[in-house]
C-alpha cells in the first residue's frame, strides 16, 4: 500500500525545490532567452531546466512511475501510475514578470487522481492534497466557497493558445457571463486558479485545450477542498484537459448548461 502522505511530503519539497529555483532565474531572466513553440505559446531554458530536476527528483521517490510532463517528458509502458508534470505552469506571466506561475506536479493511478502538488511562487503559497486527506495551503485546511449564486460568482476564464478553435466559444461565455457574474478574470495559470477556486477565492473556472499536467494536481485539490471537476458534457474526459470546468459544486449544473448552450450558438463540438 502507498503511504500517500510520506509521498505527499517528499513531492512538497520537490515542489518547493523547483520553485525556487524559477524565482532565481527570474532575477536574470530576459526576454530573448524565450522559444516559440507555437504561436504566442512559449518556452525557454528555464521550463527545460526545472522539468529536468523534478523528473530526477520524481525518479528516486518512486522509481515505478511513469511521467506525463508538458516539456516533452513521456515515459508511458505498463506503469501503474504515472507523474503528471507542469514545471513551469503560466510561463507567459513568467517572461513578463507577471504573477501568478506555478510548478505543478501530480500523481494518478488509472483509476484517478491519487495526489497534487502546486506550489505558487510569486506568493510562496504551497498547495497540496491526496485522495485520503483534506486540502492545504501552507499548513492550513481550506474549502471552497459556499456562494451558490451566479450573481456573487467571481469566475476565472482562460484562452488557450489554440485561438482560431476557441474563440467561437471564447465569445460566447464573455458575452453570456460578463456583467452577469461577480466578475471575470484571466490570470494565466490553469494549475495556480484551480487552487485558487479550492482556497474560496474564486467560484469557477472555465477553459479547453489544456494538458493533463495543466489540470491534474489542481484538480485534486479542489476536490478534496469540496469542489468539482468534469468536462463540459459534466464527464470525466477533463482528465486529458481538453475541456474543463472547475467549480466549487454549488455552481457547477448551472454552469455546464450556459457552457451548452454557448457550444450550441457557436457549434463548437463540430470545430
Amino acid at each position: 500500500m502507498m503511504d500517500l502522505e510520506s509521498l505527499t511530503q517528499q513531492v512538497r519539497d520537490v515542489a518547493q525545490e523547483a520553485g525556487d529555483f524559477l524565482l532565481q532565474q527570474r532575477k536574470t531572466f530576459h526576454r530573448e532567452m524565450v522559444e516559440s513553440k507555437r504561436a504566442h505559446d512559449y518556452v525557454s531554458y528555464v521550463d527545460k531546466q526545472s522539468e529536468a530536476l523534478i523528473i530526477n527528483r520524481l525518479k528516486r521517490i518512486l522509481p515505478e512511475a511513469g511521467f506525463i510532463a508538458e516539456e516533452g517528458t513521456v515515459s508511458l509502458h505498463d506503469e501503474k501510475c504515472c507523474w503528471l508534470v507542469d514545471p513551469l505552469d503560466g510561463t507567459t506571466n513568467f517572461i513578463h514578470n507577471n504573477a501568478p506561475f506555478c510548478v505543478s506536479i501530480g500523481l494518478r493511478d488509472k483509476e484517478g487522481m491519487m495526489l497534487g502538488v502546486v506550489y505558487e511562487c510569486t506568493r510562496n503559497e504551497l498547495f497540496w492534497a491526496h485522495k485520503h486527506s483534506k486540502a492545504y495551503l501552507n499548513g492550513e485546511e481550506i474549502h471552497v466557497s459556499d456562494v451558490g449564486d451566479l450573481d456573487s460568482a467571481f469566475i476565472e476564464l482562460g484562452f488557450p493558445y489554440d485561438a482560431e478553435r476557441y474563440r467561437p466559444l471564447a465569445t460566447q461565455l464573455v458575452q453570456r457571463l460578463y456583467g452577469r457574474v461577480g466578475g471575470l478574470r484571466l490570470m494565466g495559470s490553469a494549475a495556480a486558479e484551480t487552487c485558487y477556486i479550492a482556497a474560496g477565492r474564486f467560484e469557477a473556472r472555465i477553459e479547453a485545450f489544456l494538458g493533463p499536467w495543466d489540470i491534474g494536481a489542481g484538480s485534486i485539490i479542489l476536490q478534496q477542498a469540496g469542489g468539482k471537476t468534469t468536462d463540459f458534457n459534466g464527464g470525466t474526459a477533463w482528465m486529458d484537459g481538453s475541456r474543463v470546468l472547475s467549480t466549487n459544486g454549488l455552481l457547477h449544473d448551472q454552469l455546464l448548461t450556459i457552457i451548452d448552450e454557448c457550444k450550441k450558438e457557436c457549434s463548437f463540438d463540430q470545430n
